[in-house]
């Protein structure tokens, strides 16, 4: 049977995401809904309909093809979408002369992303890059992340996956055995904080982080914290995740992810409103107070991916 999952990216020489050059592989489908997601395109599982507005010539071909009629031209409104009634088909996007449509997730088998992986395995031999999972959220999508991560791993390619953590113990587990260096966010100590901004306790994923670091000590470990100021970067959450972190063994560093707002634009194209618009990226000051906190605690840290 052949492997195939959604992806929505392949970013290719990237630096970020673990070391040397690397080929990021974006994957659909989250369990959390942080506030300040940068990648809304990742949320659900199946491919969805994008559309950018300042594209539109409001030529109308959209909803002459759309089969549910979720596409409605107006004089005053311009074009309106009914994503509820969206079967996500792509007809509209066949039929946009400009562009405007876009289909946000692509059905691919594993060895198609390896041939995509592999057109780039002379940087990873010279710079001991890699690949790299990424989403969305890759346990969401088992079967298909293993097959991509266990070729790699049989044709020599250094393997890395990003994860939020919230996943049942054997999906996890069952990935590992085929992941170098794991990266895992942790984006708040407080259960209820958590669980407010991002839908979702912290339970699990303090769990599935204590049992990596005990069960798979042969993978490398660095945990993410994406610094969102007014949510979590008090100095007493960050205090508390670094004294939750010291007493893991083999904890490679903690990174700080300064909030950005480069995702923003994602949400329009989603016809969903984005939140956090008030929120600035942090000072340098206040990250440089909290990375003092992190070494206070005898913790590698590092500003930044």
């Amino acid at each position: 049977m052949t492997l195939k999952g959604i992806v929505f990216n392949i970013a290719r020489f990237a630096i970020h995401d673990g070391p040397g050059i690397r080929t990021v592989i974006f994957l659909k489908g989250c369990p959390l809904r942080c506030a300040w997601c940068s990648t809304p395109e990742s949320h659900l599982l199946s491919p969805e309909m994008g559309y950018h507005a300042d594209r539109c010539i409001r030529c109308g071909r959209c909803a002459e093809v759309c089969p549910t009629q979720a596409i409605t031209p107006t004089d005053s409104q311009g074009i309106i979408t009914d994503k509820s009634l969206c079967d996500a088909c792509g007809r509209c996007v066949e039929a946009c002369p400009v562009g405007a449509r876009t289909m946000l997730g692509t059905e691919m088998t594993v060895e198609e992303v390896l041939t995509e992986v592999e057109k780039d395995a002379l940087f990873y031999w010279n710079s001991n890059g890699g690949v790299t999972l990424s989403g969305g959220e890759p346990t969401m999508q088992p079967r298909f992340s293993g097959g991509i991560l266990k070729t790699c791993h049989e044709r020599g390619i250094h393997t890395a996956m990003e994860t939020c953590g919230h996943a049942d113990w054997d999906t996890l587990d069952g990935l590992l055995r085929y992941v170098d260096l794991l990266y895992v966010d942790l984006k708040n100590m407080s259960t209820a904080a958590h669980k407010k901004d991002t839908g979702q306790g912290n339970e699990l994923i303090l769990e599935n982080i204590q049992k990596t670091a005990t069960i798979h000590p042969e993978t490398e470990l660095i945990i993410r914290i994406p610094v969102v100021p007014g949510y979590n970067d008090s100095p007493e959450n960050i205090l508390q995740t670094a004294h939750f972190v010291s007493h893991l063994n083999g904890i490679e560093r903690i990174e700080l992810l300064p909030y950005h707002r480069l995702g923003v634009s994602k949400y329009s194209v989603l016809l969903r409103d984005y939140d956090l618009g008030h929120v600035e990226t942090p000072q340098e000051g206040h990250l440089c107070h909290l990375e003092e906190q992190i070494r206070s605690c005898g913790l590698e840290v590092q500003i930044g991916g």
